[in-house]
C-alpha cells in the first residue's frame, strides 16, 4: 500500500477518513554544502526521513507524504555555485496555496518536515497564517531537533551547523552514492571564536547573528565532517525517524477543543 498521497487517484483521495488523516509535507533547500555534499542534501533528509517514519507506522496508517518542496529560503548561501533560493515571500506563497488546497480536499492537519536549518522562523509564521485562514491544524518541525541517540557528542557543537559531523554522517546514511568524504574539509571554526567575548551575542542561540556564509567560511562548510561515519549516520537516522513516526502518531490523535 503506498502512503504517497499523489499515486492515489482523486476518488481514493476522496475516500480518506479525514478526521484523524495527516498530510506531511516535507521540504527543503537546494543549496551548497561544500564539496563532499550534495546540493539537494536538505530535500533528500527531509524526504527520506519522512518516508522511512510512515513506514515504521505500518500499512493501516492514515498518514500521507506528499512530494518534496525542494526548493526553498536559501539566500545565505546565494553565489555559490548551484544554489537556488525562492524569496520569503515566494515560499510563503507556496505553502499557503498548499494549505487552501488540502483544506478544499476536506483534510485537516499539516505537517512540514523541514530539512533547512535556514527557515524554521518561516514556517512558523506561514503555518500560523495558514491556521487561521483555513483551520486546517498546522505543525511545522524539523527532524534535527527531536535528539541525538544517547552518548553522541558531535565535535562541533558550536558551529556545526551546515554540513558537519551530524548532517554529513546522516547524508551518508541515507545516500552514500552522493557523498564524497574525501573531499570533506572542517570549516567555520572561527564562528565559534567569533562570539567569544560576548555575554549575549551568539551565532545561532539566545541573540542569533544574520549571517551568511561568506561572513564564516570559504568552503562554504560550517563544521567538522572530516568527524562523519556511516555508522553514525545510520545510529542517528533510526533515533529520529523512530521519533518522527511518533509525532506523527501523536498528531494524528490530536486536536484542539471545539468552540
Amino acid at each position: 500500500m503506498t502512503h504517497l498521497l499523489a499515486h492515489l487517484t482523486t476518488v481514493e483521495v476522496a475516500a480518506i477518513q479525514k478526521s484523524d488523516a495527516v498530510i506531511v509535507q516535507p521540504i527543503g533547500a537546494i543549496e551548497q554544502h561544500g564539496a563532499h555534499l550534495p546540493l539537494v542534501t536538505d530535500a533528500l533528509v527531509a524526504e527520506r526521513m519522512t518516508g522511512l517514519a510512515i513506514a515504521r507506522l505500518g500499512e493501516g496508517s492514515n498518514v500521507w507524504q506528499l512530494p518534496t518542496l525542494s526548493y526553498g529560503k536559501s539566500t545565505e548561501h546565494l553565489g555559490r555555485a548551484g544554489t537556488i533560493a525562492m524569496s520569503a515571500s515566494t515560499l510563503i506563497a507556496v505553502c499557503l496555496d498548499l494549505g487552501r488546497s488540502l483544506a478544499a480536499s476536506g483534510f485537516r492537519k499539516l505537517v512540514f518536515v523541514n530539512g533547512h536549518g535556514g527557515q524554521p522562523g518561516l514556517l512558523d509564521v506561514v503555518a500560523r497564517d495558514i491556521r487561521v485562514e483555513t483551520g486546517l491544524e498546522v505543525f511545522p518541525m524539523m527532524p534535527g531537533r527531536l535528539g541525538l541517540p544517547e552518548g553522541v557528542d558531535p565535535v562541533d557543537p558550536d558551529y556545526g551547523i551546515h554540513g558537519g559531523q551530524i548532517e554529513s554522517s546522516i547524508v551518508w546514511a541515507l545516500a552514500p552514492e552522493l557523498v564524497h568524504m574525501q573531499l570533506a574539509v572542517r570549516d567555520g571554526a572561527a564562528a565559534g571564536d567569533l562570539f567569544a567575548g560576548y555575554t549575549h551575542l551568539t551565532l545561532e542561540g539566545a541573540v542569533p547573528t544574520a549571517w551568511v556564509t561568506d561572513d564564516l567560511s570559504a568552503s562554504g562548510v560550517l563544521g567538522d565532517p572530516t568527524a562523519a561515519t556511516r555508522e553514525l549516520g545510520e545510529r542517528i537516522v533510526e533515533h529520529q525517524s523512530k521519533a518522527l513516526s511518533e509525532v506523527f502518531r501523536e498528531i494524528s490523535s490530536f486536536a484542539f477543543p471545539p468552540h
